[in-house]
């Protein structure tokens, strides 16, 4: 009953009906227990719904950089912004990594805040995406990936000679950004504890050292700044990431 589907009324009368049916004396064992099953079920019945997990949003400064952490029920997501200037032209960016529960990639993606061409302003272009990743068992050391044909000209704000190495290893340095910023993060919340409830800012952000009690966020944050990928480059628009361990 346990590990089976939940045991209904129905299922606990039908049980009384056939004990009565070959007659079982109503003192006897079978009957009690029936009751103490009973019991229990219409205790269940009357517990309040346990509540979904919200997504919670932290930001602040650690390891010298502002990073932007979302906790939602079993990955989190860590942002961090890069600007820089191309030419006469300034640009920012915002990347963000999306991690499961087991600290692996889910997807890296892109937001042009102030791009180079203005009419990509506000857009977002996934730049790697683990293939059915939300179907994978969340401990994968290798996986296939879809990975973006052409990288956007603004990831020279991440690295100014980015595009002069080869594009497997500029996918394998996007991939571990996400992770040498998560190790950053576990670093400068190690030893931080919060006194009461987190004030949310007027945006309803919570102070990113809060993080630190995060049930969900903090162990995701320690699995993945302990790994480290590379990634092995199949055709133009698929990949695969392979996982070594950095602890």
């Amino acid at each position: 009953m346990h590990v089976g589907p939940p045991v209904r009324d129905t299922e606990i009368v039908s049980a009384r009906e056939f004990l009565r049916q070959n007659d079982f004396a109503p003192s006897s064992d079978y009957f009690d227990r029936l009751a103490q099953i009973e019991g229990r079920v219409t205790a269940r019945s009357r517990a309040p719904a346990r509540t979904v997990a919200t997504k919670r949003n932290y930001g602040g400064t650690a390891g010298g950089r502002w990073m932007q952490l979302l906790s939602i029920y079993d990955h989190v997501i860590l942002s961090t912004c890069y600007e820089g200037e191309f030419g006469t032209q300034e640009g920012k960016v915002k990347v963000s990594h999306r991690f499961n529960r087991a600290g692996r990639i889910d997807f890296v993606e892109l937001k042009f805040l102030r791009s180079l061409h203005i009419c990509l302003n506000g857009e977002i272009r996934t730049l790697l995406r683990v293939k059915d990743y939300q179907q994978l068992q969340r401990e994968w050391w290798a996986a296939e990936a879809f990975v973006l044909p052409i990288l956007p000209r603004e990831l020279i704000f991440l690295h100014t000679n980015l595009f002069r190495f080869p594009r497997p290893e500029v996918l394998a340095w996007l991939v571990n950004i996400g992770h040498r910023l998560a190790d950053d993060l576990c670093q400068a919340l190690t030893g931080v504890r919060t006194n009461g409830a987190p004030q949310p800012s007027a945006n309803g952000q919570l102070p990113l050292e809060s993080a630190q009690e995060d049930e969900v966020a903090r162990p995701i944050l320690e699995q993945a700044g302990s790994l480290e990928a590379v990634v092995e480059l199949e055709q133009t628009e698929t990949a695969v990431v392979r996982y070594i361990s950095r602890a």
